[in-house]
């Protein structure tokens, strides 16, 4: 088993590096803030990170999804609210858009998109549908030769000023889960969206949230996305994928917080002599050291089965499982290590700590990571 990187992953490593040494200071700036990152978006955009594992025949750079884990690693290091946004518009709404959208949808948004342009959303969760989609209540209902929908879809990442999103569905509301499908959304030509407030959250502050509800909006036939009432397979497929990207943020996050604790630990001194030099401490370093290496493995495996197109989907969720939890514990450890500087804001570690929390939430709780783990131990498909 080779581990090497190609020449071409060392080159979008070394460059998100590169770029995410560069925003750190102003990130931290916008956390404060609340700001949205629109400038650092702006040049993550020029360096193609957000079209990265795109097909190049819309717009995308090709790479396979590995590279694209390489560089969220990175670019969450600076910046895990940015990289998230970059994560939604690559990984749930342009891939899920590229695998299973027509060719005239894909020609017409994959483009913008992929350049960083347009950013889009992906609308999935409601108030009374969270981890069960099956109880989704918003309805598409057909009108004239379209569709209409209506409800209201909550926890909307950049809900607030997304120019085009994934919307699942209740097509055949009879049907439970079996009757959902998804729909293409283009807010610039759709009435009858309203977008509510922005949410305030405890962290990744500079990715806004916030809830859409949809009053007798009109969708055309063309933006049906894939078949009529596989929806539910389908956004759960976009989720598998983007449960890996998300595994690799939360490796991204953790790395950073062991480099920032081990930099105030070589330098804080007590009786006498640096932190590092107790035993308590370098143990709780290792730990850190030793569960984020194995996060960046399975995080790293499961891109590798996905570029395969082998089934990842087990894979999927013991990475983004096991990197979130991960990335919580290193935080948790970090503040500690650094006692009451670890909760002042002149320090990072408390952005990564509030940071690291909706990990463990966002793309399918963790709880519900275990139960998909669960079934296939079960069946001893593991």
């Amino acid at each position: 088993m080779d581990f090497t990187l190609t020449p071409t992953q060392k080159t979008v490593q070394e460059n998100a590096r590169k770029v995410a040494a560069e925003v750190m200071e102003r990130a931290r700036a916008l956390d404060r803030e609340g700001a949205f990152p629109q400038e650092i978006l702006g040049r993550w955009a020029q360096e193609g990170f957000f079209g990265l594992a795109l097909p190049k025949a819309y717009g995308g750079g090709g790479h396979d999804y590995l590279t694209y884990c390489l560089a969220q690693m990175e670019l969450s290091q600076a910046c895990p609210a940015s990289a998230l946004l970059v994560h939604l518009n690559h990984s749930l709404f342009g891939l899920g858009l590229a695998q299973f959208g027509s060719e005239e949808l894909k020609r017409q948004y994959l483009p913008p998109v992929a350049r960083g342009e347009v950013l889009a959303c992906f609308c999935l969760t409601e108030p009374e549908a969270g981890s069960d989609p099956g109880a989704l209540k918003t309805t598409a209902r057909r009108a004239g030769d379209g569709w209409v929908i209506t409800g209201t879809k909550n926890f909307v990442t950049a809900g607030d000023r997304a120019k085009v999103g994934l919307v699942t569905a209740a097509t055949d509301p009879s049907q439970g889960a079996k009757g959902l499908s998804m729909f293409l959304v283009d807010f610039a030509t759709t009435s009858g969206v309203r977008r509510g407030p922005v949410e305030e959250k405890v962290g990744l502050r500079g990715a806004p949230l916030n809830t859409l509800e949809f009053s007798e909006a009109w969708i055309p036939p063309k933006h049906l996305v894939g078949e009529l009432n596989q929806g539910l397979k389908q956004a759960l497929a976009i989720l598998d994928g983007a449960r890996v990207g998300a595994a690799a943020q939360a490796v991204g996050l953790g790395r950073a917080v062991l480099r920032h604790t081990l930099t105030y630990a070589r330098e804080r001194r007590q009786f006498g002599q640096p932190l590092t030099n107790f035993q308590a401490i370098q143990w709780k370093l290792a730990d850190m050291a030793t569960d984020l290496e194995a996060a960046a493995l399975l995080t790293l495996k499961a891109a590798w089965l996905k570029d395969q197109g082998r089934p990842y989907s087990t894979l999927a969720a013991m990475a983004k499982k096991f990197a979130t939890d991960i990335a919580m514990a290193a935080a948790t450890e970090g503040v500690q290590i650094l006692g009451g500087y670890g909760c002042l804001s002149a320090y990072p570690l408390e952005r990564y700590f509030r940071d690291a929390k909706a990990g463990q939430i966002y793309e399918g709780t963790n709880e519900i990571m275990r139960l998909v783990i669960a079934r296939e131990v079960v069946k001893g498909l593991v």
